[in-house]
């Protein structure tokens, strides 16, 4: 089922796709994006949440093309963020909490390889502590966390209208508003002292 997938607005932006994450103060998760950039930009620290594509293989993908499945690419966000603030371990855990790690291939009712759960480590040092952000999330489940870690590839921007989606259009959507209060009172419930607002 992908009930969100639509034509996208091609709208053009400056291309930053080249740009790989070289830093130990950024970091990249899939998931459905609409929800988990609602999520992480209410997290102290955190100075950047872009909505985007990667892992795939396609130069340059839109939102058509990854909603059909047949790119390779996620559907996921980059975080930028002060370490001084927040560590790359809780932002991880913070993941955790607020999507489901134990789903493969899905979130919810979106489903497809586009919605896998997975990271995408900068350097040896994210790696190791992705591994152990797994493993903390697989002692709080009964069932296989299937999040994967992944060889980090190009970044590509999704499109305008994806970014800040929850802050404008997705207060009008009934997914996000069935899907994102509850995932934003999970990060307030277990992360309280990380909250913004």
């Amino acid at each position: 089922m992908k009930a969100l997938c639509r034509a996208p607005i091609h709208l053009f932006r400056p291309d930053r796709s080249k740009l790989l994450w070289q830093s130990n103060t950024q970091l990249s998760l899939a998931a459905v994006f609409w929800c988990t950039e609602a999520v992480f930009k209410d997290v102290i620290g955190v100075e950047s949440v872009e909505s985007g594509y990667t892992g795939g293989a396609r130069p340059n993908p839109t939102y058509e093309q990854v909603c059909s499945g047949a790119t390779g690419h996620a559907e996921a966000i980059r975080i930028g963020f002060d370490p001084e603030k927040v560590s790359f371990g809780d932002l991880l855990d913070i993941s955790f909490v607020t999507h489901d790690p134990t789903q493969l291939n899905r979130q919810g009712n979106d489903i497809g390889t586009q919605y896998r759960s997975a990271i995408f480590p900068a350097n040896a040092e994210q790696e190791a502590e992705a591994r152990a952000a797994i493993a903390r999330a697989q002692a709080d489940h009964d069932v296989p966390v299937v999040t994967t870690i992944e060889p980090l590839k190009e970044w590509y921007p999704a499109e305008a209208y994806h970014q800040d989606y929850w802050e404008g259009a997705g207060q009008r959507n009934g997914y996000c508003m069935a899907v994102i209060p509850p995932k934003l009172q999970k990060l307030r419930k277990s992360f309280a002292n990380r909250v913004k607002s």
